[in-house]
């Protein structure tokens, strides 16, 4: 499949090391999704290469088989000849608006590229429509949009109401100074004295809170959680060393650190933890489309595409050797 790309503008160190630090302080009202914590984050400016500054898309051929598939399924797209998929522009390497673009065409990183491929697998126009978190839920129930790529994770309240077929894990992500004596945090133990930036009311401050009672139970050191108001401040603490490491969600940390080579990922923890999630593309549960869908990832997974897609962004940690319709999902609160 050819690489093609499109002109991309440089983003300067300081704010890709911001965006690190997405769901610090600020998105503390989100009880637990990365994805959430994602879409709440102020969309910037990114170069998907640190090189060159270019801002790759990846594209597909039509898969003969998913195409049968989606012919014998009744299913209808909502334009004739297109696929119409809800993306979000909000920050990279998920999705961002580049600098001096407007259009939802030109919207740019892992979640429109995906939707963008299940497209072409499909035979099918991509047809792209920016929209707010908050709104995809009533808009693939109503039949407004056919389909979302926009870092949607699977919950077992969801799979009542929409059909998922999985592309990516949600991950959380522990990330130090690139200078950092620090080469692991996997467990409980690895944490005791460390000072770690965590987002207040998150599910990864569950995790450490957790962690620091089995440590206290041993009779050893807590980690002392650190929250901060902003994320510039938090950025500041651990480049000056006040602060050990960061714990969020590891699409934006994995970005920065690959942008401004100043932090390096040490460990790597499920989002629903204890609970494994997944990133999926979502449709109104029994519309037919799912299973075409399906297809489409699984021959771009064994082509080569899908990992195409996930080495341009930095987010071959979070890939996955299939896709699955419907995996088990988060459980019910």
């Amino acid at each position: 499949m050819a690489l093609s790309k499109k002109q991309g503008i440089a983003i300067g160190v300081a704010v890709v090391a911001v965006a690190a630090l997405v769901g610090v302080g600020s998105l503390a009202i989100f009880n637990r999704p990365a994805e959430a914590e994602a879409a709440a984050a102020p969309s910037t400016t990114a170069s998907a290469n640190p090189d060159t500054g270019e801002i790759p898309r990846i594209t597909g051929e039509a898969v003969p088989e998913a195409v049968a598939a989606l012919k014998a399924s009744g299913f209808t797209p909502i334009e004739p000849g297109k696929l119409t998929v809800a993306i979000g522009a909000f920050v990279p390497p998920l999705s961002y608006q580049p600098e001096g673009t407007t259009t939802a065409a030109d919207v740019a990183g892992t979640e429109p590229n995906i939707g963008e491929l299940i497209a072409d697998g499909l035979g099918l126009e991509y047809n792209p429509v920016v929209v707010a978190w908050a709104d995809w839920p009533l808009g693939i129930q109503s039949g407004k949009y056919d389909l979302i790529t926009s870092n949607v994770t699977v919950t077992e309240e969801r799979k009542e109401l929409y059909d998922f077929a999985s592309y990516r894990q949600d991950l959380l992500g522990f990330y130090v100074r690139s200078d950092s004596s620090i080469s692991k945090i996997e467990e409980a133990d690895d944490i005791s004295g460390l000072k770690i930036v965590v987002g207040s009311g998150t599910n990864q401050e569950k995790v450490l809170l957790k962690w620091n009672e089995e440590l206290t139970a041993a009779g050893k050191a807590p980690a002392e959680l650190n929250y901060y108001d902003d994320t510039a401040a938090a950025t500041l603490a651990l480049q000056s060393g006040r602060v050990d490491a960061t714990f969020g969600p590891n699409a934006t940390a994995a970005w920065a650190a690959r942008e401004t080579g100043e932090t390096k990922l040490v460990g790597i923890i499920p989002g629903g933890w204890p609970f494994a999630a997944d990133i999926a593309a979502a449709t109104k549960k029994g519309n037919g489309l799912i299973e075409s869908v399906n297809l489409v990832l699984n021959a771009y997974i064994a082509d080569g595409t899908y990992a195409k897609v996930l080495d341009a962004w930095g987010l071959e940690s979070e890939g996955v050797d299939e896709s699955e319709i419907n995996p088990p999902g988060l459980p019910k609160s």
